[in-house]
């Protein structure tokens, strides 16, 4: 390593030899070398191609040498690099591609599962370009370790994709810095960069991120690169895939490269041990054991525990997170399947209790109460309200079927439609949050969706065409300013930015609105429903994640393919799906798109994963409880990081996602 006191500078030679469309396509590399204890210092590489070789000059003296191989297919060129070391090593490189000279300003971007357009709905703590043009990050964060580049004003796109297989992880000791790791690593990173007005797409090996790296929610801090060690004779042989294509949109160009990554990864449903039924019979515990009762509202706790205690803490919580009404049907209904007396009586008492005492004076559900706290919200979201009456026309409908009338339920459900008419807005949305009063707090109409649903809903069982009417007021909403535009935004409770909730309700409410009609007007919708499934389906990961020795998740086998990724502000994957795994099959059936199915199935296999049963508990203290925060990259929630779940969960909405998925066609049927 002495050798490297005495490198000299290599310069940097564009290739433009390199046809794409008639455009020229620009290269540039570079390596980062470091001698442990020293800060590493940065070599540009004299890079030329003959034939399908790409050459990598160095000077005699370099421990490292670089060879490349590349391979037209179609559209695609095929990027083989090897770096072999003549010497002991540890080495960071880089490799840059320019294509069609994109000018940055014209230019949105995608790294599937945490970047969209430039993040602009999402703040200056968290990756946008509020706070950088020029952005590098780990491959770990991405649902598909690919970046992307769209040319809004000519149409035309590129991406770069990881060809390799990603199978080994390494610890490193620090998160920021220059950082040498532990062993053997198979994560890269991936990128754009702004030079000189031209969007540059950049990848290399092992991990950087930049200009900062994203550690914890809000919390943006220094760049970090990571050295990996290459021993005498030594060898690593890394591949990327370059493809370049047009687009109508920014939405077009996301449903192409969706396909295009699915159809190259190719993911497959993951084996677990247990038939459905049984994941059923095991999420029920949680019914069991979390039921509260006191003399206000009878609930599950399921907001805020201890993964490793499970115990209440007072809160109940009617939507997203607790999802207490929901779960109240889901457990009433297996109960009488199963005959389990204990569990119904406790279904019934939730909801009596809240028919009872669940309202407002002005006829809103009480949204959160911790009785422990002695605190109640008083702000409330068209999200949990919409959460709320979903669950509870589903129980009307329900105990319809069974001959069981509750007129005092559908009196103070057409009093809260009556509050919902009151808060539309004049072009359909609805405010994200507002008071008691339905005075609105947050007019941003990303959560508009779940109102939706309950309203296609109301109009089946009231047989009232004017909630139809009121719904389908939110379509067009839905389809001019969110579908079409391909923003999707705002509807995760915790966070205002660019979220996977946002384009999954959207998904879902159009579902809702297509079954509901007729015709042309039932093809809009099911038409809008693909686009935004397309949307949906990027944060879901197509690959799997690897984790280093001592990291929880990877010792116990964890496979993130399936799971989604949840935001650009929360940066962990969970199990949020609920109806999106029926609307992908609908949508398979009815458009012939056959990848919708073929994932569908890897999402539903894939999230029964980490179901805790005796001798399987997967770190949470208490059977059925299903885990909640699942940080797969370097990112936490405030505790642990990678391959472990923050200190506290939120069980009661993943019960009911998983619930709901295993109860396929509900909204068909």
């Amino acid at each position: 390593m002495k050798e490297l006191k005495n490198w000299f500078l290599l310069g940097i030679l564009i290739f433009t030899g390199l046809m794409t469309n008639a455009q020229p396509i620009r290269l540039r590399a570079s390596v980062q070398l470091k001698i442990p204890g020293n800060k590493a210092i940065e070599y540009p590489l004299d890079l030329s191609v003959k034939d399908d070789r790409l050459i990598y000059q160095e000077p005699s003296a370099c421990p490292i040498k670089i060879t490349g191989q590349l391979k037209s297919v179609g559209r695609k060129k095929i990027y083989t690099i090897t770096l072999k070391a003549t010497n002991d090593v540890y080495f960071n490189f880089k490799q840059s591609i320019l294509a069609n000279s994109f000018v940055q300003d014209d230019c949105q971007f995608l790294m599937p599962g945490f970047w969209y357009r430039k993040n602009l709905r999402s703040p200056k703590s968290a990756p946008s370009f509020h706070t950088s043009d020029s952005w590098l990050v780990r491959e770990d964060r991405l649902s598909t370790p690919l970046t992307g580049v769209f040319n809004k004003k000519t149409g035309q796109y590129y991406t770069v994709l990881r060809g390799d297989k990603i199978k080994n992880a390494a610890y490193s000791a620090a998160q920021t810095g220059e950082v040498i790791l532990s062993g053997n690593s198979d994560i890269g990173f991936t990128g754009f960069e702004n030079c000189q007005g031209k969007t540059w797409i950049s990848f290399g090996f092992p991990y950087r991120e930049a200009p900062k790296t994203y550690v914890r929610k809000s919390t943006l801090a220094p760049s970090v690169t990571a050295f990996e060690k290459l021993c005498k004779g030594e060898e690593k042989t890394l591949t990327w895939i370059y493809y370049s294509g047009e687009a109508s949109d920014y939405s077009d160009f996301i449903a192409q490269v969706w396909s295009s990554s699915f159809d190259y990864l190719k993911p497959q449903p993951v084996h677990t041990d247990l038939s459905f039924n049984q994941v059923k019979d095991v999420l029920s515990n949680y019914f069991l054991e979390s039921y509260v009762a006191t003399d206000d509202l009878n609930y599950y706790a399921g907001t805020h525990l201890s993964i490793s205690e499970c115990k209440s803490n007072g809160a109940a919580e009617l939507g997203f997170l607790g999802r207490v009404l929901l779960n109240a049907f889901f457990a009433l209904e297996y109960a009488e399947e199963t005959g389990n007396q204990k569990m119904k009586k406790e279904a019934e008492s939730i909801f009596d209790s809240y028919l009872k005492n669940g309202f407002t004076s002005s006829g809103y559900f009480r949204e959160y109460v911790n009785y422990d706290h002695h605190n109640e919200a008083t702000v409330f979201s068209i999200r949990r309200q919409s959460e709320a009456a979903y669950a509870i026309l589903k129980y009307l409908q329900y105990e319809k079927n069974k001959g069981r009338m509750h007129t005092m339920w559908e009196t103070r459900l057409r009093t809260l439609f009556e509050n919902f008419e009151k808060l539309q807005k004049a072009n359909g949305s609805f405010p994200r949050k507002f008071d008691t009063n339905g005075k609105t707090i947050d007019e941003s109409g990303g959560s508009t969706p779940s109102a939706t649903i309950p309203l296609v809903m109301a109009c089946k069982y009231f047989g009232n065409k004017n909630y139809l009417l009121r719904a389908k007021r939110t379509g067009r909403y839905l389809e001019t300013e969110i579908i079409t535009k391909g923003d999707y935004f705002s509807s995760t409770l915790d966070a205002n930015c660019e979220d996977k909730e946002a384009s999954l309700y959207a998904a879902t409410a159009m579902y809702y609105l297509s079954l509901a009609s007729k015709g042309k007007e039932s093809k809009l919708y099911r038409d809008l429903a693909k686009q935004a499934a397309y949307f949906a389906l990027t944060w879901y990961y197509t690959w799997d994640v690897p984790f280093a020795q001592g990291q929880m998740l990877g010792d116990i086998g964890l496979k993130s393919r399936g799971w989604g990724n949840v935001s650009v502000e929360n940066n962990h994957i969970d199990v949020f799906v609920f109806e999106l795994f029926d609307v992908l099959n609908w949508l398979a059936s009815t458009t012939n798109e056959h990848r919708f199915r073929a994932f569908s199935t890897v999402i539903k296999t894939s999230m029964m994963q980490l179901l805790p049963y005796p001798g399987h508990m997967c770190g949470i203290g208490k059977v059925g409880y299903y885990p909640e925060v699942v940080q797969h990259t370097n990112w936490d929630y405030g505790k642990n990081g990678k391959g472990f779940y923050n200190t506290q969960f939120a069980p009661g909405w993943t019960v009911a996602s998983l619930w709901q998925l295993l109860s396929s066609n509900s909204c068909e049927k």
